[in-house]
């Protein structure tokens, strides 16, 4: 929801960061990499409720996350990249919710229902995306992106804030977390209703990005 706002705001800087760190031979592969490892320290830090070190490591990965995307359009995007740039997003999204629940046995359910409701969505996200491929959709409206990409009401950003709010207020996770895992809910089903609308029909639909609602 808030992730086009956000790239309007950082991109020409994360962009000149790009170049600068190109320069140095660091490849797009390797920080999408470190990006995923920050999220796995992420997890061990929390789970020792150890939660201001936890944040740290969050806001590491996710500047590692941005920034590899810069360093990949400053030298040669690659289908692989953007693979591996999507499986690394999938680990920290999952190593923090893991973190909280070994922190405490109340957080395991809550932890469950929000792994579970990125699970979902992913899946709801990747498979329009890999339809939309077939049918020769495009879009820009998040930057240049290796596959279809749709906006919407949980995205990055979203994802993001809600990491830092579990850090910052611990003994909510349990309400924050179910009340994410709603806001998933529903971008799931504005997902479903979207390719009942965009792929009902046999025929390829026009090169063009549909209005779309939703995202982790």
């Amino acid at each position: 929801m808030f992730d086009r706002l956000a790239r309007s705001l950082i991109d020409a800087p994360l962009n000149k960061a790009g170049l600068l760190v190109a320069r140095t031979g660091i490849s797009a592969n390797q920080l999408s990499l470190a990006g995923a490892a920050g999220g796995v320290c992420a997890a061990f830090a929390l789970a020792g409720e150890h939660f201001m070190l936890g944040l740290t490591f969050i806001i590491a990965s996710r500047c590692l996350d941005g920034l590899d995307g810069a360093v990949a359009r400053a030298t040669k995007p690659t289908d692989f990249g953007g693979y591996l740039d999507i499986l690394c997003d999938y680990v920290f999204y999952v190593a923090v919710p893991l973190g909280f629940a070994l922190a405490a046995p109340e957080n395991r359910l809550p932890a469950l229902f929000l792994v579970a409701s990125f699970v979902l969505s992913g899946t709801s996200f990747l498979a329009y995306a890999a339809l939309a491929e077939k049918r020769g959709l495009k879009t820009d409206a998040q930057g240049q992106k290796s596959f279809y990409y749709m906006a919407g009401l949980a995205e990055g950003s979203e994802t993001i804030a809600a990491f830092v709010l579990f850090c910052l207020l611990p003994a909510w996770f349990g309400p924050l977390a179910y009340a994410f895992a709603a806001l998933c809910v529903a971008t799931i089903i504005g997902r479903v209703l979207q390719a009942r609308t965009v792929f009902a029909s046999d025929a390829p639909a026009q090169a063009r990005a549909p209005t779309s609602t939703g995202q982790p």
